[in-house]
């Protein structure tokens, strides 16, 4: 006889801020990731749009709203653009390492100063070492922290100027949260780098898809998402890849958007900031 098949019990979060678009409300449903199943269940909630956090995985479930859009970069067709090209190249001498899911820290110093300049209200703002632990250890599936670390001429351990905490799921590499030196005097990027790296790295260990959470056009901070081509987006009807036109014509807003909140005078389209906050 074969044991019962045990299907998650699933929950819906009371109405809160949605941190994304002003004067919206969000709400979440998620469960509990737990046992030896867990990275078959995180697997498959996240081709429907879940991502995870510690031990939960969780998706907008919002009643009038839906703007949070999951998205993928499709490893081995990857595209990048002149601007991606430059950033790689100028950053292509970092050391990528892939450590197991243990905080250090040095780890939890840099992502401070990161949170003081990228998001210096957000929620994120109050973590304290303990905080982090909890983020980067309580993980019940296959994670890892990618540090990249700056080269030194007798090959010893070099300044740590950006990190990752990513899952290794059965089709793609999750991007759960990355972080990385903002203030770097000669370094310009690394966001964007970071990004470029995984979805090298997928394509080179065979993996079809790097995940990056929700876009949200329409929210200044979730606009970088769409410049990574090609990219396909869940909908009803399931994954399906922008049109190059259409993405091409995000990719202008998202430009534009992000030069107005950073109050710089509108440029050429297409051209991407160097570097940009990492979060859903």
């Amino acid at each position: 006889m074969t044991a019962p098949v045990r299907f998650p019990r699933f929950f819906v979060t009371s109405p809160g801020p949605c941190p994304y678009l002003p004067g919206r409300s969000e709400r979440k449903v998620f469960t509990e990731l737990k046992g030896d199943k867990a990275d078959d269940l995180n697997d498959a909630l996240s081709r429907i749009g879940f991502r995870r956090s510690q031990t939960v995985a969780y998706r907008p479930s919002c009643v009038d709203c839906s703007a949070c859009v999951s998205v993928r970069v499709v490893a081995d067709a990857f595209a990048p653009s002149a601007s991606q090209k430059r950033i790689h190249k100028r950053n292509s001498d970092l050391v990528m390492t892939v450590c197991k899911p243990w905080s250090t820290p040095e780890q939890f110093e840099l992502l401070q100063r990161y949170l003081s300049v990228r998001h210096p209200g957000g929620g994120m703002a109050t973590m304290d070492e303990m905080d982090f632990a909890d983020m980067v250890e309580h993980t019940p599936v296959k994670s890892y922290v990618i540090e990249y670390r700056e080269p030194t001429k007798d090959g010893s351990q070099g300044r740590l100027v950006g990190a990752c905490l990513t899952d290794h799921q059965g089709d793609g590499l999750s991007m759960i949260y990355s972080f990385y030196d903002p203030h770097h005097e000669t370094r310009t990027g690394l966001g964007t780098y970071i990004i470029i790296d995984h979805i090298l790295h997928a394509a080179r260990i065979g993996l079809p898809y790097v995940y990056l959470g929700y876009w949200v056009e329409g929210s200044d901070r979730m606009q970088y998402k769409v410049r990574f081509r090609p990219m396909e987006r869940l909908g009803r009807d399931g994954w399906t890849r922008f049109e190059p036109d259409e993405q091409a014509d995000a990719i202008v807003r998202a430009a534009a958007m992000q030069r107005s909140a950073e109050g710089l005078p509108a440029g050429k389209d297409g051209v991407e900031p160097a570097n940009f906050a990492r979060t859903g």
